[in-house]
């Protein structure tokens, strides 16, 4: 382990605080940040968050923890069975596989110079800077957090994991959160941040208006890449290579915006390794999970066809041009030969509409294969904010499912819950155990 002097990587932290908040801080964002990783005292498994804001840090940590809970225990039995030690243990663990995905040579481990960790008792007294004393309505919180920043060096997570766990405190203090996100960032590298975007950043990470962290941040957290997008792949959208997931994800994310039609969710993310999703709704991020691990899987033939074929619809028809068919069958290595793709093409297309649907297409190509997809499973929902669960203390929340056999979807605009789920599983209809739907926002 190495400890940076302030000058040895001053200009970096300079780039992450503009990276992070743009030009200028607002003070009620900031404050709203600073919170440290604490955890529940009615779901001892389960981070609360105080304010809005910081969901985009707590949500994917969260998911991690649920993750490693849901592999180490395969039930719910975990609720009753977790320490203050254990607690500890879980936080570090999820934090460390996030730097872990984010890394590329070594770690950088942001954390505050000295005993800085709670500077709001003091901050309307007298300060200093260079002999020079300030007027308290000129000092800020985030003066004093980034005037104090210093980063460690390591060179493999378990040295990461063993410090967070030696300075447990770091992470539980006031600026917990904001240190560890620094650490990201630096850990990641600005110019991969930059070249994970497609294009250069221009809004902050950290919205200036509202607080609220953007894609790109959510994908950093959940991916260990700062995207844009959450399709699969890059698109070619007018001429521009717009890059999403490279790969399938450990825990997953769908958005109330796919509904809109803001965005599109590839495969990569509605069906991750993990069956524990971040929620998005238009102002929060919450968490899904369920123990049946049949909702995902490692991803078939079929599953690939879909996803290729989709690439060629980006708008969602489930069809695309006929001239396209050879592009889809090159893509996934079939035969492709202009004879072959012309006898395949009447055929799809008999009355020569100049489109394939889909679902001609795959009952071709891909015949029909056993659905491992449970009709019936529980899923749970967590929300960090307490003011958001049902009188004001944080529970998780369990829902029982079932998949329809119509493909018809009942859209209910009132039932948010339902319209996001219904994105990816489009039959889906849900019984939730405690009186009313939980809340997304």
């Amino acid at each position: 382990m190495a400890e940076m002097s302030p000058s040895s990587h001053e200009h970096e932290l300079s780039n992450v605080k503009k990276l992070l908040w743009g030009d200028d801080i607002k003070p009620d964002i900031f404050r709203r940040w600073s919170q440290g990783f604490y955890f529940s005292s009615s779901e001892p498994t389960a981070l609360e968050q105080s304010e809005g804001g910081p969901c985009a840090i707590l949500a994917p940590v969260q998911a991690f923890i649920l993750k490693n809970l849901l592999l180490k225990y395969k039930d719910l039995s975990f609720r009753e069975k977790v320490t203050s030690d254990m607690q500890n243990i879980l936080l570090v663990n999820a934090l460390s596989e996030i730097l872990e995905q984010c890394h590329n040579q070594k770690y950088y481990i942001v954390f505050l110079n000295s005993d800085v960790n709670d500077v709001s008792d003091g901050l309307f007294s007298n300060h200093q800077e260079n002999g020079v004393e300030l007027e308290p309505a000129l000092f800020h919180e985030d003066f004093i957090f980034h005037e104090n920043l210093r980063i460690h060096t390591f060179q493999n997570v378990e040295e990461v994991r063993k410090f967070y766990l030696d300075n447990i405190q770091l992470l539980k203090s006031q600026f917990g959160i904001l240190v560890f996100l620094y650490s990201v960032l630096m850990t990641r590298g600005l110019e991969r941040v930059q070249s994970d975007s497609s294009h250069d950043i221009s809004e902050p990470l950290i919205d200036d208006t509202y607080g609220y962290g953007s894609q790109s941040l959510i994908n950093l957290m959940i991916t260990g890449r700062a995207t844009t997008y959450v399709w699969d792949h890059e698109q070619d959208v007018g001429g521009l290579k717009l890059k999403g997931l490279e790969k399938q994800s450990q825990i997953g994310f769908i958005t109330t915006m796919e509904h809109l039609r803001y965005c599109t969710v590839g495969s990569f993310y509605k069906n991750p390794i993990h069956p524990v999703w971040v929620l998005g709704s238009d102002t929060h991020l919450t968490v899904l999970f369920s123990t049946e691990r049949r909702l995902v899987s490692p991803e078939t033939k079929t599953d690939q066809a879909k996803r290729v074929f989709k690439h060629f619809d980006p708008d969602g028809n489930n069809f695309i041009s006929s001239s396209l068919l050879q592009d889809v069958l090159q893509a996934l290595d079939l035969v492709s030969e202009e004879a072959y793709v012309d006898i395949m093409r009447k055929k799809l297309d008999p009355e020569n509409l100049g489109i394939i649907l889909l679902n001609s297409f795959m009952d071709e190509f891909f015949p029909k294969e056993d659905n491992p997809m449970p009709d019936l499973f529980s899923i749970v929902h967590y929300n960090g904010l307490a003011q958001s669960n049902l009188d004001g203390q944080i529970r998780y929340r369990i829902g029982e499912c079932v998949l329809l056999e119509s493909d018809l979807r009942a859209i209910s605009e009132s039932n948010p819950m339902l319209t996001i789920l219904q994105t990816k599983w489009p039959n889906i209809e849900i019984r939730w155990n405690e009186l009313g739907t939980p809340s997304l926002n």
